[in-house]
């Protein structure tokens, strides 16, 4: 399956959402998209087959959104859109794309829902928290 991850390995989101790709037998393109930003048109791709707004997939913390003035209401789209291209720092993350759908992984076991079932065993996140069982079966 061709899995690809637009990932900040700084980020333990990130991090975690990569840990359930390759725990479900995938090895998949990592694009570190801080140095390697998707294309205005790959970002909006993104952002619409994840069933997202613009404004959803916007980075407001821990990035110069409110300093950029971003979170002025009136802002169009397409200047959001222009905003996060710019400064890749404002793509939140991890959006991950496969043959089954398109995610942002926020929280991480978001991925699940576009991964097939091929767990084997338990797994845990970075903090400890369990999102895959003993029998490889998702934790609700």
């Amino acid at each position: 399956m061709n899995v690809t991850i637009y990932h900040n390995p700084s980020c333990g989101t990130s991090r975690n959402t990569l840990e359930l790709i390759r725990a479900a037998g995938i090895e998949p393109v990592v694009i570190e998209y801080l140095q390697n930003p998707p294309t205005r048109e790959q970002l909006a791709t993104m952002i619409a087959d994840a069933h997202l707004t613009v404004r959803e997939a916007i980075r407001d913390k821990g990035s110069p959104y409110a300093d950029l003035g971003l979170d002025n209401p009136d802002l169009t789209d397409d200047q959001l859109l222009d905003a996060m291209i710019t400064t890749p720092i404002l793509i939140n993350r991890p959006f991950v794309v496969t043959p089954l759908g398109t995610r942002l992984a926020r929280p991480s076991e978001a991925v699940l829902d576009i991964l097939p079932d091929t767990f084997k065993g338990p797994l845990f996140k970075e903090d400890g928290e369990q999102v895959i069982d003993q029998e490889g079966k998702r934790i609700a």
